[in-house]
């Protein structure tokens, strides 16, 4: 269950480093573009530290079998495998729309990891501590941005709108606690997602009155018809891993 929660951490940065890395020599002006990517870089930086962490756990619990490395998870694991949510799969779309991700996911982010600084696993609560100095300033740009947007001219507030009504959808995931997640918290290495929504609300509302937009609402939906975090994904991941994945799957075991 640890390795599990581990990956479903790292699927959940990789992705959205992997989005946000597609926005390199492509955004609105050059010190955003810059912007953008050091975060992508610090995103798939701490999905390393996680896979590594996982792997090390996996090659522990089966001595037996061939061991696992950082590379195999990030490059050699199918769709269903993958654990991370639907949110961060979504395509870019226009500067709104990946704003709007951003800001909704390290908002989420930041309150997760400062629970893991508590974990009883060692490892886990130094990654924590590592990476929570990055989300601070990804919460903080990305709330600038969101700001700027909403309350800027009529134009960036309908895209805003507009990024808010397809992305409020995929949200309600975040906070829907999996077995391994329930397993994690009980043990104290982990954390209860749904215990974080609270906070949440309160923080991302106070942003989106700031910017003049609509509150969230957390209205009580239906079950989801895809949870990534159980394996069942929209159709934009696997456009996601065939580009990823590519090379390693061209020249297995390829070294520079």
């Amino acid at each position: 269950m640890l390795s599990a929660y581990l990956i479903q951490l790292a699927d959940n940065a990789l992705i959205l480093g992997h989005r946000n890395s597609e926005w390199t020599g492509h955004g609105p002006v050059l010190e955003q573009d810059i912007a953008l990517s050091n975060i992508a870089l610090d995103l798939i930086g701490q999905s390393r530290n996680l896979y590594q962490l996982a792997a090390s756990r996996m090659n522990t619990l089966s001595p037996e079998k061939e061991p696992v490395t950082e590379d195999d998870l990030a490059y050699l694991r199918e769709a269903p495998d993958f654990k991370n949510v639907v949110l961060l799969e979504q395509p870019n779309g226009d500067w709104a729309k990946t704003i709007l991700r951003q800001f909704y996911f390290s908002r989420f982010q930041l309150l997760q990891f400062r629970d893991l600084l508590n974990s009883k696993d060692a490892d886990l609560a130094a990654i924590a501590e590592k990476s929570i100095k990055e989300i601070r300033y990804h919460v903080k740009w990305s709330s600038e941005w969101v700001c700027r947007l909403g309350d800027g001219t009529t134009e960036s507030h309908t895209r805003m709108l507009n990024a808010l009504e397809e992305l409020n959808p995929l949200v309600a995931e975040l906070f829907t606690t999996t077995d391994y997640e329930l397993a994690a918290a009980t043990g104290g290495w982990g954390t209860d997602p749904a215990s974080l929504q609270p906070d949440w609300l309160q923080a991302v509302n106070a942003t989106l009155q700031t910017a003049t937009l609509p509150l969230y609402r957390d209205e009580k939906k239906p079950a989801l018809l895809l949870s990534g975090k159980n394996g069942f994904h929209s159709e934009h991941l696997g456009f996601i891993l065939a580009e990823m994945q590519f090379l390693q799957r061209a020249y297995p075991g390829c070294d520079w």
